[in-house]
């Protein structure tokens, strides 16, 4: 069985992650950091989700000794400029511990600024950037990256259990349910991180 670390502690991105690697290899094992009590917090100090998702991957290929797959994501408002973007998970400057509550006060921080934007101006897009980093081979370190775009809208209230971060807020374009209400295996196929990690899953088969 081939392991590979994914850079999250988060249980619902550790399946979502192994569904999509089982896409490609039935042999792939997905381990999260919750099997490395030890490993040290990376500080996501990158301007860009490309940075922070390198860094990760790199702390921890480097940490466990084993094939590392990490990513960035965030959610782009265009009527907020942007934001929250690559502060996405950490919008609301939530200090628990709990996934759920942190994303409950994201969404809610998010509704808040939005309150006064009409739904023709709720335009969004969910990016992705997720990266892959081998330094099992002190001599010849592997790393790639791939992105991955959803464009879409902000509703006016969450919609939906499923999903986590921001899936209940989020309408992609050509749908009339939230990514929260879309059965897995149809966020599969059109999320952001879906569309990039099916985007590099090719080099991860040939490299481990």
């Amino acid at each position: 069985m081939l392991k590979i670390v994914l850079a999250t502690k988060n249980i619902g991105k550790i399946v979502e992650f192994e569904r999509l690697l089982g896409q490609v290899s039935n042999s792939i094992q997905v381990l999260g950091l919750n099997e490395f009590p030890d490993m040290p917090e990376v500080a996501e100090s990158g301007t860009t989700l490309s940075e922070n998702a390198r860094l990760k991957a790199q702390a921890i290929a480097n940490f466990t000794k084993l094939p590392a797959l990490a990513d960035d994501s965030g959610l782009f408002i265009d009527a907020l400029n942007g934001d929250p973007g690559v502060f996405s998970a950490r919008w609301a400057n939530y200090q628990g511990e709990s996934s759920k509550e942190r994303d409950l006060a994201n969404i809610k921080k998010v509704l808040i600024q939005l309150e006064n934007t009409p739904v023709s101006d709720r335009s969004a897009s969910f990016k992705a950037v997720v990266a892959y980093c081998d330094s099992r081979n002190y001599a010849q370190v592997i790393e790639k990256e791939e992105l991955g775009v959803l464009k879409g809208e902000v509703l006016l209230e969450p919609v939906g259990d499923g999903g986590f971060g921001y899936d209940p807020i989020f309408k992609p374009n050509g749908f009339d349910k939230s990514l929260a209400q879309l059965p897995a295996g149809v966020k599969d196929e059109i999320s952001h991180r879906g569309i990039a990690v099916r985007a590099i899953l090719p080099f991860i088969k040939s490299h481990l």
